[in-house]
């Protein structure tokens, strides 16, 4: 049943001052809240217990649900294996393998036949998927140096480029890549063609100093704010703690 909204009372000059006007517009305004509440003892619900009643059931994140979550990378590795359709001609075509990094299985078979069309000339129209299959990380525990050779789109053209990261996994230094192109050059996602991605086991192939320095001996850094342990805590203190030594 839908309910009208009484009028709101005009105000006349002539006939009554302007704070008997807001008195009796404040009690036309609590008659009409009034109406919309629903009755006692009655099935029928208003709007706004139906819009409470929604947000009492919906599940809301707890602080525990936030700690178990793990962090998990933007991008996922895909294998992804197509052919050109068979025909009279050509019954047996050649098969192309790539190794797409994409949000998910979606965006690798699309990033698959964009690039099948720019090298082999081949459209989705007129090829098959043969296979797809996520990649997983051997050792996602271990920290890695990798080296990644890219391509990628500028206002003033194309150029090449090679990058180094040290991260826990492929995907994840991938996800760097992106981010740190996207500040230091403006690139959208788009606009980056990855080339070869290859983990750098030896010390001395690294060529990039930034990741040089993170791989010296007996690295240390400075802790100018520390924090007291739990043990050491208290309930009460006298003065405010110096956390800076």
């Amino acid at each position: 049943m839908t309910m009208r909204r009484p009028e709101a009372p005009v105000w006349d000059a002539s006939t009554e001052s302007h704070s008997k006007w807001v008195s009796k517009f404040r009690s036309s305004t609590i008659a009409t809240v009034q109406q919309l509440q629903p009755k006692e003892n009655s099935d029928e619900p208003c709007a706004t217990s139906r819009t409470r009643l929604q947000y009492n059931t919906s599940s809301s994140p707890t602080a525990s649900s936030f700690q178990d979550s793990v962090w998990v990378s933007r991008f996922q590795e895909y294998q992804v294996i197509g052919r050109h359709l068979p025909s009279e001609a050509n019954p047996t075509p050649k098969i192309y393998r790539m190794r797409i990094f994409a949000p998910n299985d979606v965006v690798a078979k699309s990033r698959f036949w964009y690039f099948l069309g720019k090298l082999r000339k081949i459209k989705k129209a007129n090829g098959e998927i043969i296979s797809l299959n996520q990649i997983t990380e051997k050792r996602p525990q271990k920290v890695k140096n990798f080296g990644i050779w890219i391509r990628y789109d500028s206002r003033s053209g194309t150029h090449n480029m090679y990058k180094e990261y040290r991260e826990m996994s492929r995907v994840a230094a991938v996800d760097a890549l992106y981010q740190d192109m996207a500040a230091r050059h403006r690139s959208r996602f788009r606009d980056v063609q990855i080339l070869k991605v290859v983990e750098i086991e030896k010390s001395d192939d690294i060529r990039r100093p930034y990741i040089k320095q993170l791989l010296v001996k007996g690295l240390k850094f400075p802790l100018p704010h520390r924090i007291n342990k739990k043990a050491g805590k208290k309930v009460f203190a006298s003065k405010r703690p110096s956390t800076f030594f």
